[in-house]
């Protein structure tokens, strides 16, 4: 598709890891602060309000996206410039192991207060009962699910659909996070859910692959990895989030998943994976199978973005015909 693109999704990642967990220029407050404006503006809890602020937030995205495409055309550098930029911006993998090792640590030290405050920013279960292994249960899964939310599904979409995915992608990601935020909005928040799941059920597939060949790298298993993802989602509810939490479960030989508690009520969820209840360490040892991941990520979005597009192709085989 581009070679350009290519290199700018490969620096993205790159200064994500580099610039290490700052939020200033990042793409999430910005999408969320627009999504919180456009949600407290609409107080009618129905779908098409909500189908219409989705599409106002993902389109201003998308839109911004397709600025910086139109600026790099015909000029490879800016291409790649603003491909790193966006990427970078998106991309949550700095943060995410900033907050995992916090959540480690905070566990290890039995601060379990400062466990609960921390999580609540990721994850909207209900942690204030949880014991220190129930929450070090829900920082891995926690942990998991941002790996694809937040550095796959991003880094994907923008190897198939340059800028305009990477920010249409995280953006409909925010939306529906803002939405769940908000207790008693659930018809309001129905069509962005919908539509996250559409568009990460990809992304959470690739995450699961992904993990089953990184796991090898810290100290895991990818025989289990693989033997829970495939084994352990049949039963989930979720046809997105399941597998890759069981992926890590398999791939760090512990137990997941269970009932959980979310402010809409109780879910039996099934258990994924076997072995031991993780601890902090298990918490640790999550986020470093999360950066293998997201480094896979890096080089496989590279090497989507380096494919012919469908209309290049159809052009080569014109050229070949005539």
């Amino acid at each position: 598709m581009s070679a350009a693109r290519a290199v700018g999704l490969l620096l993205g990642v790159l200064a994500d890891s580099m610039v290490g967990d700052s939020v200033r220029g990042r793409m999430d407050a910005t999408l969320a602060r627009l999504a919180r404006a456009g949600e407290q503006r609409v107080r009618v809890d129905h779908p098409v309000p909500g189908a219409v602020h989705l599409g106002a937030v993902t389109g201003t995205a998308v839109l911004a996206g397709l600025a910086v495409e139109r600026l790099g055309r015909g000029r490879p550098l800016v291409t790649a410039v603003g491909t790193a930029a966006s990427t970078w911006a998106v991309l949550g993998g700095a943060r995410l192991a900033a907050d995992g090792t916090a959540l480690a640590r905070q566990l290890e030290t039995g601060d379990l207060a400062a466990t609960r405050q921390t999580l609540a920013a990721w994850d909207s279960r209900c942690s204030q009962e949880l014991d220190n292994t129930a929450l070090a249960r829900a920082s891995v899964e926690a942990v998991a699910q941002n790996s694809s939310d937040t550095v796959v599904a991003p880094l994907l979409w923008g190897a198939v659909a340059g800028v305009p995915g990477l920010l249409g992608s995280r953006a409909v990601g925010v939306v529906r996070r803002v939405v769940t935020e908000q207790a008693g909005r659930q018809r309001f928040g129905r069509v962005a859910s919908h539509l996250d799941t559409v568009v990460n059920l990809l992304p959470t597939r690739a995450t699961a692959a992904l993990t089953v060949a990184g796991a090898p790298v810290v100290g895991g298993s990818a025989r289990a990895a693989w033997r829970a993802w495939r084994r352990d989602t049949v039963l989930h509810p979720s046809p997105n989030s399941g597998r890759v939490v069981a992926a890590y479960a398999g791939a760090l030989e512990i137990r997941l998943g269970g009932r959980t508690e979310y402010p809409g009520g109780v879910r039996e969820l099934p258990v994924l994976g076997d072995g031991r209840n993780p601890d902090a360490g298990h918490v640790t040892r999550a986020v470093e199978l999360s950066r293998v991941v997201g480094w896979l990520a890096g080089a496989t979005s590279a090497a989507v973005a380096l494919l012919p597009s469908p209309r290049r192709r159809l052009r080569r085989r014109s050229a070949s015909g005539a």
